[in-house]
């Protein structure tokens, strides 16, 4: 449903009159939506719940004083880039309603006055031209400026240190205030009851299910409930039984504002001068500037939060805050004759990976979220009311949330003191290069495998994933202080018997061109595919699925599209999807008795997928999700996978298990025994097509089955592989991943996996009716692979996903994963082709059209030759025994 404005009113008459903004009026005792928080979120989410009809069904209730939160002190910039396409379509949709309300009169000092970001370095510039590359798939009009050009439109900006800039004309500013109080007086205005001065004590459930919201003033029965409580939200969620997480800390976030400037332009752009952590903006003659530090003060560290927007002013740390205003007079020489207005230190409220957090909580159906917006508030509150409103009136997201959504994080993310630790490295990443690959160095060595020490000890330098520290790479050199942590600790080395020191190394790619850890990564990879390699799985969410009888058998042909009822043994890959036919998961199965399974899923999906289950359970087994038990058993076990050719070699000297091919065949599962230690659960599978095992090994035994494989491997070379170097593999074997090349919008036929799902049997699953339509009509999008033909990864800048693909010139597709392929030695592209006529309408696909193009991917402004390929390669190996022949990942034969 489109937006629709209020037009039947006097404008000025309308906005003068107040709408049951009280503080007396009875409580209702029911409601279908009950929203905590009437800051600009809150009101939006009130107004566009509103436009679907939900007015007279929708409280929002305010601790406070409607829009006298936050809004008051928000620097109200709205910038259309975002780190990702869902952020950046969440952006576009609040510009869109405010520059409407805007037309209309309403008032919202929005002012699309344009930003122009600066770029200090290369690398920047760089980051730039990315941008305006991956800008034609969103159209959004930039240009970019040479130095000359910045000095000659805006004189007043020093440009000496500068590379050059990128301008952007849609960006605009507005009053979050003003907003606020629009927007809520025509939520109120179509039956939007909203409440100040009451005091959320706890939500009620019933079944997992919100039941009821407690105030201090009585208990309201509720359908749905949405936490729009800003820093507040995490302390509100805590009050609910299950407790619910919501990881967000408040840190100290300056706004600078200097006295009327005198000629001071009214459409002076925001300037954005990232490498120097600052922003400026024009407001009412004014010079309004902040910025995002790269150490950041935590606030309210024991846990006590205020209760008023008084108790909640901060004070003022001139000393903190002076690097800042030294940078913006550098900048801005003019700044340094202003007269200072006022200096506003306010809380803001940062998620641990410096996204938002939205969506549906795991813990509590119709359970909400919608806070952490990291000072962004206004340029998300419009996009993310419609999104939410949309989501709680139909039971269906209007697209993917993934990587905002508030079901990525674990318990461990919402522990207060790795969110006091974490949350002084968060405000800096907003204006940080965003380097491929980036890590932060707070909060880590909090999820670790028992042989993380041994891995230490022989060069591993780490990732974070949920968490849960895996090697990116090894890189066994003597150790540079910029390459460890303060914490030097010491470990014997992998049985060797001898201690060495072993810091904590965090991985980073500090580069957009070929990075430092290449070599590293090209002998690991080539020890995968030539001789044998170990590598650390442990981080891969685990669930044991069981049941007294059948159930689990028949839930698991519900939710999966691929037929589960397989001998005791197998292992099977399958989706499990949503109605739309896109996936939910995307995971293994290996069935281990008549009714056990275990799944394997990305670690991302460990809260994700638990959710989804226990949803499915309640619809399949009518209201109750206790006929299958799905227990977490990712910390149960550790999980090292052994491949390459030479694989059977070393783990045949370690077990008295057949290894053959004949009694121990690919995709199947045994438990045996590894060195003396016992119930080890042995996968014939890599997750990357090469040869090799991987062994699910109670924790207690793992240090020794570590040690034992790498004794018994040494006369093989076994070598230690990363992330980094499994990663080219699956790449270059047209491996898709769930969060990256597909997600809740993706189906098996786009992705070329329609071999995998049961459409031709009885047999009813989630999404079947949607994929046999979708069969029927076509699929308008194709997931391919491209070699690139002319890059060189010496000089020319690499590809590292979001690159946007051309057909014959024209724009085709964006890019959704890259890697650098050792065989085929050269760059890999996946990504997804659709056919986009003159009008921008899409159209069906066929191979045909796929194939029968002339293809480019852009890095960087740079187009570069690429050959498309619509099936997983056979790739050249000089070994026999191996699986690429004969598993392909992506389109079997002709199918899809």
């Amino acid at each position: 449903m489109g937006t629709r404005l209020v037009r039947n009113v006097p404008i000025r008459s309308f906005l003068r009159r107040s709408y049951s903004f009280t503080s007396s009026e009875e409580l209702p005792t029911h409601a279908k939506v009950v929203i905590c928080g009437g800051g600009v979120q809150g009101a939006a989410l009130g107004y566009f719940l509103a436009q679907h009809g939900w007015g007279k069904d929708t409280l929002v209730l305010d601790q406070g004083k409607i829009g006298r939160a936050t809004p008051w002190h928000m620097s109200g910039l709205i910038g259309i880039f975002k780190p990702t396409s869902t952020e950046t379509r969440i952006t576009e949709e609040s510009i869109k309603l405010y520059g409407e309300l805007a037309q209309m009169g309403y008032n919202t000092g929005f002012k699309q006055c344009g930003s122009l970001l600066l770029a200090r370095t290369k690398d920047r510039l760089t980051h730039f031209r990315r941008m305006k590359s991956h800008a034609v798939c969103r159209k959004i009009e930039c240009y970019l400026l040479t130095t000359e050009e910045i000095s000659k439109r805006y004189p007043y900006i020093n440009t000496q240190d500068l590379q050059g800039g990128l301008w952007i004309p849609i960006d605009a500013v507005a009053d979050p205030h003003t907003i606020c109080e629009s927007l809520a007086t025509l939520a109120a205005a179509q039956g939007v009851r909203m409440f100040e001065h009451i005091q959320v004590n706890r939500v009620l459930t019933s079944q997992n299910k919100v039941a009821a919201v407690e105030t201090d003033r009585g208990t309201i029965k509720c359908d749905f409930f949405v936490n729009c409580a800003g820093f507040w939200a995490r302390s509100l969620g805590k009050k609910t039984q299950p407790l619910v997480k919501v990881p967000v800390q408040a840190v100290e976030h300056y706004y600078l504002h200097t006295k009327p400037i005198k000629d001071l332009d009214a459409n002076m752009p925001v300037i954005r001068d990232l490498d120097g952590h600052v922003y400026f903006r024009e407001k009412d003659g004014c010079i309004l500037a902040g910025g995002f530090e790269p150490l950041a003060k935590p606030v309210f560290e024991d846990g006590a939060l205020p209760l008023s927007v008084e108790e909640s002013q901060l004070e003022v740390d001139w000393d903190h805050f002076s690097p800042m205003l030294e940078q913006m007079v550098h900048r801005v020489p003019f700044m340094r004759t202003a007269v200072l207005g006022k200096l506003c230190n306010g809380p803001e409220s940062f998620s641990p990976d410096c996204k938002w957090v939205l969506g549906e909580t795991s813990e509590v159906d119709n359970y909400f979220v919608a806070t952490g917006m990291k000072s962004l508030g206004i340029a998300s509150a419009g996009g993310v009311a419609k999104h939410l409103s949309e989501w709680i009136v139909t039971g269906k997201q209007p697209y993917s949330l993934n990587e905002l959504n508030v079901q990525r994080f674990v318990p461990l993310h919402n522990n207060r003191q790795f969110l006091l630790e974490r949350m002084k490295e968060v405000p800096g990443v907003h204006y940080q290069l965003p380097y491929p690959f980036s890590e932060f160095r707070t909060g880590r060595r909090l999820r670790v495998s028992p042989v993380f020490p041994r891995l230490k000890a022989v060069g591993a330098v780490f990732g974070q994933t949920m968490g849960y520290e895996r090697p990116a790479y090894y890189e066994p050199k003597p150790y540079q202080d910029s390459d460890v942590d303060d914490d030097l600790t010491t470990h014997p080395a992998g049985g060797i018997g001898q201690n060495v020191e072993a810091p904590f190394r965090v991985a980073y790619t500090n580069t957009f061109m070929k990075p430092h850890w290449f070599e590293c990564a090209r002998n690991e990879y080539r020890a995968c595919r030539e001789s044998v390699a170990i590598a650390d799985y442990s981080s891969f969410t685990k669930l044991d699925l069981t049941s007294s009888g059948p159930e689990v058998v028949d839930f698991l042909q519900y939710v999966c599209s691929n037929d589960v009822d397989v001998p005791i043994g197998a292992i099977l890959h399958t989706g499990m999807h949503n109605e739309n036919g896109g996936y939910e998961s995307d995971c293994s199965l290996a069935r281990l008795s008549d009714n056990h399974y275990m799944m394997i899923a990305p670690i991302i999906q460990q809260t994700r997928c638990q959710a989804w289950l226990r949803r499915q359970q309640q619809k399949f087994f009518g209201g109750t999700s206790s006929s299958v038990n799905v227990a977490d058993v990712t910390s149960l076990y550790t999980a090292l996978c052994v491949m390459g050719p030479l694989s059977r070699a070393v783990l045949s000297e370690l077990t008295e298990a057949d290894l053959s091919p004949k009694s121990f065949p690919f995709f199947t599962v045994k438990e045996m025994d590894m060195g003396s230690a016992s119930g080890i659960r042995a996968m014939n599978l890599t997750h990357t097509g090469e040869m090799g095992w991987v062994l699910y090994i109670p924790n207690e035994a793992a240090l020794h089955v570590y040690d034992k494989i790498l004794e018994h491997g040494r006369k093989y070379a076994i070598q230690h592989a990363g992330y980094y170097a499994t990663r080219s593999l699956r790449v270059e074997r047209f491996y898709a991943y769930w969060g990256q090349d597909i997600d809740a919008s993706t189906t098996p036929l786009e992705c070329g996996r329609g071999f995998r799902v049961k459409l031709n049997s009885p047999i009813d699953f989630i999404g079947r009716e949607a994929l046999l339509k979708q069969k029927k009509e076509g699929v308008q999008r194709m997931y391919v692979q491209f070699q690139l033909d002319d890059h060189d990864p010496e000089i020319d800048p690499w590809p590292w996903g979001n690159e946007p693909i051309y057909r014959n010139g024209e724009f085709a597709g964006m890019v959704t994963t890259a890697g650098y392929g050792f065989t085929l030695n050269r760059q890999i592209c996946l990504g997804y082709i659709q056919n986009y006529d003159v009008t921008g309408t899409i159209h069906r696909l066929t191979p045909d059209y796929v194939t029968s193009g002339q293809y480019e991917v852009d890095i960087a402004g740079l187009r570069y030759n690429a050959r498309v390929s619509l099936r997983s390669p056979t790739l050249p190996t000089k070994f026999r025994d191996t699986y690429g022949d004969h598993y392909l990942a992506t389109r079997h034969g002709g199918g899809t």
